[in-house]
């Protein structure tokens, strides 16, 4: 059965990715109160009015999707770490930057509030 909340999404992956997505999830929240949990293209999302973040666990990796303004933000602490235009990829093998995670999602909001976000959820 297809995933329809977040929760479903993660306990539809392995006990081990679930380690790591549970973790995720209440970071992104933290970081972003109020936010609306949806599903977007069958991945978790965070929106207020635009999405804030989306992720997805992968077979080696979780990918996180801060949209390119955030990775081009943090391209320095985001050196380690395999990086496209708008997505970083979290080895499975390597604890998750959590704090990290916050201050980009912190980032994507404050984008949203001054009107600067350009992805529509």
């Amino acid at each position: 059965m297809k995933p329809r909340t977040i929760e479903e999404y993660i306990y539809s992956t392995s006990p081990e990715v679930q380690e790591k997505l549970w973790p995720l999830h209440e970071a992104i929240r933290a970081a972003a109160p109020g936010a609306t949990e949806t599903l977007k293209w069958s991945m978790p999302a965070y929106s207020y009015q635009k999405i804030l973040v989306s992720f997805a666990a992968c077979k080696k990796h979780i990918g996180f999707y801060p949209m390119e303004s955030a990775v081009k933000a943090f391209t320095k602490d985001l050196a380690k770490y395999q990086t496209t235009a708008g997505s970083i990829q979290f080895p499975l093998d390597k604890p998750l930057p959590l704090a990290l995670i916050k201050r980009i999602v912190r980032f994507r909001v404050k984008e949203s509030k001054d009107g600067t976000i350009k992805w529509r959820a």
